[in-house]
């Protein structure tokens, strides 16, 4: 099984997928295609059954059920895209056999280092296979693990028919990093009663919280005169949206939350004397505080038009998804199911509130309730993302054993 998993996760990590906001389409990227095709390729050379790939690069497959059994058809999904915040092309997974508890020199050229110093959790892997990146692009962990997990349980559940299931539905997924891949998802199509995203990080994450969220944009209008005779005709656009950044709450940040904390991040700020433009994300795991952190802003707004006038600020608000604890919970047995499956595997459940979310966030309000299992992934997005292989098998093991309980106790 590790074998396997190391295989197919090295050579689905070299394929550069990552999604692109600025691209409306569906997948926003090439490089989504052509690991869906690729996953296309793999699926039916293993035997799986109603294989296919639409338009928009959603993969999907069956594994048959081998039982008389009466079991609810349960899915699996990860997502093929990789995140915009470090550059994915030309990724170069390095593979440490052992892990000694030391640094990890990733790149001597460039002295970049993967340090326990830096990230203690680093000392729970030691003898641990690891596969880091190479100290100049992100690895890919979230989500070509996920990925691999899944296609390696389905291989052994399709080489171990005396483990008895129901059918077992499996989907890729495409620009989940940018919010959209649940848009154009069919859950008709699917066909599963329940599911799980495998889309979480370290070893024993079940997840079913996750934050309410919303998107701000703001566009600011100046005045460019030349700065000679600018007294009393210049507007400076930039000090407008500084004076916006300036009135949101300082200790509501990413940077200073944590637990159930919601903040206001800013994403990016872009702009000259004539223009400037503000990106948040707004997250609250609480309905309330999050509608009153998104009525904060749009009264903000008002203010600064109150100020500087009512063109000089335009707000563009939306939300992005919600908590899906209230849909999980009507349908609590793909949580205990979960639960049970990881004791069984000696895994300690981390039963935790995720600080972001995952495309199950918004497929649970479709009406497919999907919470969240882990990868075994550590620091994604940046260079200094690593995955335990040792992890990824009992990863692998769960799902194997959530498919079993299922058949099981039915």
């Amino acid at each position: 099984m590790k074998e396997d998993i190391i295989k197919r996760f090295t050579s689905y990590v070299k394929v550069n997928t990552q999604s692109n906001d600025d691209n409306p389409g569906c997948p926003s990227t090439p490089g989504q295609l052509a690991l869906g095709r690729q996953l296309v390729t793999e699926l039916k050379a293993l035997g799986m059954a109603d294989v296919t790939m639409d338009a928009n690069g959603y993969v999907m497959a069956s594994l048959p059920s081998n039982t008389d059994k009466a079991v609810p058809t349960i899915g699996f999904m990860s997502h093929v895209d990789t995140a915009t915040d470090f550059t994915g092309e030309g990724v170069n997974p390095q593979v440490i056999e052992k892990y000694d508890g030391k640094d990890i020199v990733l790149n001597k050229e460039r002295g970049i280092i993967l340090s326990p110093g830096t990230f203690p959790e680093l000392k729970k892997y030691v003898g641990h296979m690891l596969i880091t990146t190479d100290g100049t692009t992100l690895l890919g962990a979230d989500d070509k693990s996920g990925i691999s997990e899944i296609m390696t349980a389905m291989d052994y559940l399709l080489h171990h028919p005396e483990i008895k299931h129901g059918k077992v539905r499996v989907a890729f997924t495409p620009d989940e990093e940018i919010g959209r891949g649940p848009h154009k998802f069919d859950v008709a199509a699917f066909g599963a009663e329940l599911a799980y995203t495998v889309d979480g990080g370290a070893l024993g994450g079940l997840e079913y919280e996750n934050f309410n969220a919303a998107e701000a944009k703001l566009f600011f209008s100046g005045s460019n005169v030349h700065p000679g005779s600018a007294k009393g005709k210049m507007v400076n656009s930039i000090k407008l949206a500084i004076d916006f950044q300036n009135r949101i709450p300082a200790n509501e940040a990413p940077e200073l939350t944590d637990g159930y904390e919601g903040f206001y991040h800013l994403l990016t700020f872009n702009g000259d004397v004539e223009q400037s433009k503000l990106v948040y994300i707004i997250r609250d795991f609480d309905k309330t505080k999050f509608a009153e952190k998104k009525s904060f802003v749009q009264e903000t707004v008002k203010k600064l038009q109150k100020k500087y006038g009512e063109k000089s600020v335009v707000l563009e608000l939306k939300d992005q998804y919600y908590n899906m604890k209230e849909k999980v919970e009507e349908h609590k047995e793909v949580v205990d199911v979960a639960y049970q499956a990881l004791k069984n595997l000696d895994i300690e459940p981390q039963v935790l509130p995720i600080r972001g979310g995952t495309d199950g966030a918004q497929i649970s309000y479709m009406g497919l309730p999907t919470p969240n299992l882990f990868t075994g992934g550590e620091n994604f997005h940046g260079k200094f993302e690593y995955i335990s292989v040792d992890n990824m098998v009992k990863a692998t093991k769960t799902i194997v054993e959530i498919i079993r309980l299922f058949a099981e106790t039915k």
